[in-house]
């Protein structure tokens, strides 16, 4: 029994070693997001949306697992907005607070275990439609993944696309009621819109990459397939997952997945494509292979 507990004891030390020896090493970050009303042409049409330092989707946040975070918001637009830090555990001081007009607030972010793709997203869904973007959590400088290293890692997110004006007084917004979705802000082209820009995704041949997926469709389970290619699924919101295989994704709103896919097919080009799970639109982008093995 006395060398039973003595074990467990060793364990623990064991342990509270590991944690203290992951993130001793730990870095601050500083970002600073600009809130701003910006001009965007989708679907034959231009219209004004709120955006995170004019682009949509907004900028990844990347940082290391145990890494604290200070993100400094400044509403730069004409409506009160709140930032959600989706998947942190530690608790945010400031989050259910309203940045009014011309105010900015720092959120004061704290890593702990985290590890892999976590989003962050403006709270109210008319302004979440825009505002949102990765964040991306990559092992501590001293840790490795737990499988075989990525080429390189590329964030996808899946969003929304309304014609009409967003703002609280159509909100919310009911399930499929998006004229068009998006692969990283581009509609494709199977919406009948000669101005539409379709994704590009280049990968070389027998390269592994790594797709940090979020779906930030509002209201919207989607369907995610690259032709001719499959996925190794390995992390879920923020932790590792035991991993598992697939042919296509399907991702609930406001998941994230990590997965892996390999490029072993024929040079050339590959659609991918983003549906609702629902039924309905269907939005293209492409991979393209760069090299091929003899």
């Amino acid at each position: 029994m006395g060398s039973q507990k003595q074990g467990i004891i060793l364990w623990l030390s064991g342990l509270l070693l590991l944690n203290i020896f992951l993130f001793s090493r730990a870095d601050v970050h500083s970002y600073e997001f600009f809130l701003q009303e910006s001009e965007f042409t989708k679907l034959c049409s231009t219209k004004s949306i709120l955006t995170v330092n004019g682009s949509f989707p907004g900028p990844d946040i990347r940082v290391r697992r145990g890494d604290t975070v200070f993100v400094n918001v400044h509403n730069q637009g004409s409506q009160a907005v709140s930032m959600e830090w989706e998947g942190v555990k530690e608790s945010i001081a400031g989050s259910d607070d309203l940045i009014q007009p011309k105010r900015n607030f720092t959120y004061e972010i704290k890593l702990s275990d985290e590890i892999g793709t976590l989003w962050w997203h403006a709270k109210s869904a008319w302004a979440s439609a825009t505002v949102h973007g990765a964040f991306v959590i990559l092992p501590a400088a001293n840790e490795d993944y737990p499988f075989p290293a990525p080429t390189s890692d590329q964030t996808i997110i899946l969003g929304s696309w309304f014609r009409q004006e967003l703002t609280e007084a159509n909100e919310p917004i009911a399930p499929g009621a998006a004229d068009a979705y998006t692969i990283n802000g581009h509609p494709g082209d199977t919406y009948g819109c000669r101005d539409d820009t379709i994704y590009h995704q280049q990968v070389d041949y027998q390269s592994v990459y790594l797709l940090r997926m979020v779906n930030a469709a509002v209201n919207e389970t989607m369907v995610f397939s690259i032709a001719f290619h499959s996925f190794t699924i390995i992390g879920q919101n923020g932790a590792y997952t035991r991993r598992s295989f697939a042919n296509s994704l399907r991702i609930a709103p406001g998941q994230t997945l990590d997965v892996l896919f390999c490029a072993n097919q024929n040079l050339g080009h590959y659609n991918m494509t983003a549906r609702p799970s629902s039924g309905g639109h269907v939005t293209t982008g492409i991979i393209q292979y760069t090299t091929t093995g003899s």
